[in-house]
């Protein structure tokens, strides 16, 4: 709502952050930020003074930090305001900045200091920018910085009720509180009011005097007209390869295995090299791992501080690149916010457990999406995409600590005009919903899908009609065509998708008379009524599709109660039984983490004999024959660390 701003405020911590995130591929761009001592002391603040090791001076802008220290949050000293001068200057100069000191109380004399320390520092920015951009040598500089220390509550009422205000805490709140009932409050205010001479500022109809309105600078030099502020006013739509390049040739669903984001990363490198000036991708030290380091053969990632000779082997580092990879996930969100604000677009990938490290920060940019979307004057800036990977059910390696599928349960919490959720369960799915991404502005588009190998269901054409509606029925895996079902087996998810069809197998197999109708889910949203946000399914299409009175088996990638949750006010949702992850698990195999929180295709089928009333009495023999097998994997699993070839290697039989 504040013309100029690009910071949303609230949650302390992404101020300079955001700053380096509007100034790379910015050459022109000086962003002055500044640091409120109290915010100084935040974890994501901290951490965010080491964005000048990625600052290249020559296709980048700059950023002037200005840290200033008045003393106190709201009822307690801060404590970069509380450490000898020269251990400050020490600190920032080991952080590789150069600090210059504006110290004082005084008006007069600390705008001249002010003006004179700026003007030093601007200067220092162009010669360090002159001088890269003149040899071609993108080295690490101190870039500038400024300490202002200043009285909190400054020019403020020195003293009320006999105790200190003007340079202590009691400035940070309301200085005066009892004005209405108290004269002397009310006298104090008067004079506090009167001392800034309002009656040489403006004239009698309040209008600013027009010498000082003259000082204003005028059409885009205004900082509320500064079009970076307005990213979208700058904005440029991408030049897209076509994903069908990076499609899988899938001849038959639920045969072939592939690791489902390694295409990915070859349309990202694309994307990358035909944007080069106005494309990043962001995560934090996981773009191999998540299968995403094609990417590194069209641009390094970035690294402005020291190299060693072994970096040359495999280190995939330079100067010059544009994927930004840092063991900070809030700074990382803060760049990447910084960068769509202003105009750009990127890609963010990071572990599933670990993306609650930017749960707030996801808060923060949701609302500031909601409420630019409400002023006509915002332009529209990028999506923000973020790919969650390394997902729940395949921590074969890493266990209980990586298993979290809970940030989409926050996402649900936010605007429906800016949060949209996929959950593709293949390569050209995941493909389909990244260019459809890629190409959005002013949503959060979270996209949850596992890296490691999955086996394909969908060729390119069929992937695309499924994630344009996204949710359908699977005519291939069902068998209810022309009759109405005895069950609905739904899922959402790579892992659930396979054991919710290796179920349906089962049950076919063992009671072939059943008819099973097959739905997959890759817009979560869709599960909502139409409503309530603008994808759900209105009553009739999620009746026709989940039928009004027939069981429904859902088997879901994350928590379970979040189907439940989304669908709560659907006809059906009385027969609607939720199967997910249950915070149990260690170290397992895939198929023994499934059985531990009943997602496995034995637990699927059991639990579909005990809801179809036919089945109740007359699958007791198959119901044990289930258990018998859930039993030799757990113990197969527990003897080998792997699960069964058969049941690993499992493919869709018809």
């Amino acid at each position: 709502e504040t013309p100029g701003s690009l910071h949303e405020g609230g949650e302390l911590g992404y101020s300079v952050s955001h700053a380096y995130g509007a100034a790379y591929d910015n050459p022109n761009l000086l962003v002055a930020v500044v640091v409120g001592d109290g915010e100084a002391e935040t974890g994501p603040l901290a951490t965010s003074w080491h964005s000048n090791k990625f600052l290249n001076p020559i296709h980048d802008g700059a950023v002037l930090p200005i840290l200033h220290l008045n003393g106190y949050k709201i009822n307690n000293p801060t404590l970069l305001s509380r450490i000898p001068h020269d251990e400050l200057e020490r600190l920032f100069q080991g952080y590789g900045y150069q600090p210059y000191f504006v110290e004082g109380s005084d008006p007069e004399t600390m705008h001249q200091q002010m003006a004179a320390v700026m003007e030093t520092c601007v200067l220092a920015i162009r010669s360090i920018q002159e001088q890269a951009r003149r040899t071609g040598i993108a080295s690490r500089p101190q870039w500038p910085m400024i300490v202002l220390r200043s009285p909190k509550g400054w020019t403020g009422p020195k003293e009320v009720d006999g105790h200190k205000v003007e340079g202590f805490w009691r400035s940070h709140q309301v200085p005066l509180a009892h004005v209405k009932e108290n004269p002397a409050h009310l006298a104090l205010l008067e004079a506090w009011l009167r001392s800034y001479q309002p009656e040489t500022l403006f004239d009698d109809q309040g209008r600013l005097i027009p010498e000082l309105k003259a000082l204003a600078p005028k059409g885009l030099k205004r900082m509320s007209a500064n079009p970076h502020a307005n990213g979208g006013l700058l904005r440029k739509a991408l030049r897209m390869p076509d994903f069908h390049d990076y499609a899988l040739a899938v001849a038959h669903p639920g045969k072939l295995s592939a690791e489902n984001t390694r295409p990915l990363g070859q349309f990202l490198r694309d994307v990358m090299r035909d944007n080069m000036h106005n494309f990043r991708v962001f995560g934090p030290d996981e773009n191999s791992s998540n299968k995403l380091d094609d990417i590194y053969a069209v641009s390094k990632k970035t690294w402005l501080a020291e190299y060693l000779p072994e970096d040359a082997d495999g280190g995939e580092l330079s100067p010059d690149g544009r994927v930004m990879e840092m063991l900070s996930e809030h700074t990382l969100e803060g760049w990447l916010e910084g960068y769509l604000l202003t105009g750009r677009h990127g890609f963010f990938s990071t572990y599933e457990a670990f993306v609650h490290v930017i749960d707030s920060m996801f808060n923060q940019h949701a609302k500031w999406l909601a409420m630019a979307k409400a002023v006509p004057w915002r332009a529209p800036v990028s999506s923000l995409n973020l790919l969650i990977t390394s997902t729940v059910w395949r921590q074969d390696h890493n266990g209980f600590t990586h298993q979290d599928p809970g940030f989409i349960d926050l996402v649900v919490n936010k605007s429906p005009s800016v949060t949209r959720i996929y959950l593709p369960p293949d390569v050209n799915c995941l493909l389909s919903v990244a260019d459809h991404c890629l190409k959005s502005t002013n949503y959060i588009n979270v996209i949850v899908c596992d890296k490691q190998k999955h086996l394909q269901y969908l060729d390119k054409d069929a992937a695309i009609k499924h994630c344009t509606k996204g949710i359908g029925i699977w005519e291939w895996a069902s068998n209810d065509d022309g009759f109405e079902p005895d069950l609905v087996m739904a899922s959402a998810g790579d892992i659930p998708t396979k054991e919710a069809l290796a179920a349906t197998v089962l049950l076919r197999e063992h009671f072939p008379q059943l008819k099973i109708r097959f739905i997959n889910v890759v817009d979560l949203y869709k599960l909502v009524p139409s409503s309530e946000h603008p994808h759900g399914l209105s009553d009739r299409d999620f009746d026709s599709l989940f039928t009004l009175d027939k069981p429904i088996i859902f088997n879901f990638h994350g928590y379970p109660w979040l189907i439940h949750r989304l669908a709560y006010r659907r006809h059906n949702h009385a027969n609607l039984h939720v199967r997910g992850y249950k915070e149990k698990g260690s170290i397992n195999t895939p198929l023994e983490l499934a059985i531990q929180n009943e997602t496995d295709r034995f637990s699927l089928a059991i639990d579909a004999i005990d809801r179809i009333p036919a089945l109740r009495v007359l699958g007791a023999h198959v119901k044990q024959k289930l258990r018998d097998r859930q039993i030799e994997c757990r113990n197969y699993a527990y003897e080998h660390g792997v699960d069964r070839p058969e049941d690993e290697q499992w493919q869709w039989p018809y």
